[in-house]
């Protein structure tokens, strides 16, 4: 699996689009090598973006818990606040884990690791990295793993 080293200067290049799922999905070249440059670039602007758009909601839920977090002196106001509260900062706890995952895929981009498998090392594949930019298994290796998750939670 000898693979080239990428620039650590695409970053720099990535343009800035509306939503990380509002992409050209990559078409390649019949003969094109697997996760060569123009793959890395693609895949680095689709977690950035992912990233970016994650810390923004953050952003604004902080802003929002501040704003609305006033003496409410009716005790069903108060505790439905408090839910949507709630509710709100496990969606960002789940985000915050996504943002890690994104962080790790970003590295595995920067390290020539991203897009093969952690268990077998065969090529994830592109349109799989595009439904799931953070996927670690090809889809053999994910579906063993969720079959033996499935078998252990009987």
């Amino acid at each position: 699996m000898a693979q080239k080293k990428p620039n650590k200067a695409v970053a720099e290049q990535l343009p800035v689009s509306d939503s990380y799922t509002d992409f050209k999905p990559y078409e390649p070249v019949k003969g094109e090598e697997y996760m060569n440059q123009e793959q890395l670039k693609h895949f680095q602007s689709i977690l950035i973006e992912w990233k970016r758009e994650l810390m923004e909601k953050v952003d604004e839920t902080v802003h929002h818990m501040q704003d609305e977090s006033g003496n409410i002196p009716d005790p069903n106001d108060r505790a439905s606040q408090e839910s949507d509260f709630t509710m709100e900062l496990r969606t960002r706890d789940r985000e915050r884990r996504l943002i890690k995952k994104i962080d790790s895929s970003i590295k595995h981009l920067d390290d020539n690791e991203y897009g093969f498998c952690n268990n077998c090392g065969e090529e994830i594949g592109i349109r799989r990295l595009e439904a799931r930019p953070t996927a670690d298994l090809c889809i053999d290796c994910k579906t063993l793993d969720e079959i033996r998750e499935k078998h252990i939670n009987r």
